[in-house]
């Protein structure tokens, strides 16, 4: 696997610097609310676990998987919602965990779903924003990095299945992907 790596763009430690802060801002923002955490899976898994241990006050948990990548690199813009939420959202204030934002179109299709179901609030954390390849205006409050318009893998990130375990967060090496 690290030979298809290019460079490393984020160190454990650059990420568990980034996650910490990041559980912070959410931690003063939710202190007197009634969060619930929603992990997009699969890309954020890793990133909700340790989120979710940077958040000094109760919050509960519940997990998203949603499709339109396939085996590519780019979205194929239809949202396939593959598992729902088990909790039902009335009266929770809920905080979206994904792992990168690009194109918005997930996110988006994501919070116009859950905006239909009763909560009280909703906002958008993201591990990394990648604003150059926005199509869809959506709008973070919580973002660990923007990052360059590169294929990164790691930490949660994956081409094809592949790569996720890296517990690091690098720049693939085009030859792989294309």
């Amino acid at each position: 696997m690290l030979q298809d790596i290019d460079r490393v763009l984020f160190t454990e430690r650059q990420i568990a610097v980034m996650v910490e802060r990041v559980g912070q801002e959410i931690t003063r923002d939710y202190r007197d609310k009634n969060l619930l955490l929603v992990s997009v899976l699969k890309g954020s898994v890793v990133f909700m676990a340790d989120l979710m241990r940077a958040i000094t006050i109760p919050a509960r948990i519940d997990f998203m998987a949603t499709s339109s990548y396939g085996s590519g690199t780019k979205t194929s813009g239809v949202v396939k919602i593959v598992k729902d939420l088990d909790i039902p959202l009335e009266g929770y204030d809920i905080v979206l965990v994904e792992d990168i934002l690009d194109s918005g179109k997930t996110l988006s299709y994501l919070m116009e779903l859950l905006q239909s179901r009763g909560l009280r609030s909703i906002r958008i954390c993201t591990l990394f924003d990648k604003p150059e390849r926005r199509e869809v205006e959506v709008t973070p409050t919580y973002v660990g990095s923007q990052i360059p318009d590169a294929f990164i893998v790691g930490y949660g990130l994956d081409y094809d299945e592949k790569y996720r375990n890296l517990p690091f967060v690098g720049i693939l090496r085009p030859e792989v992907y294309e």
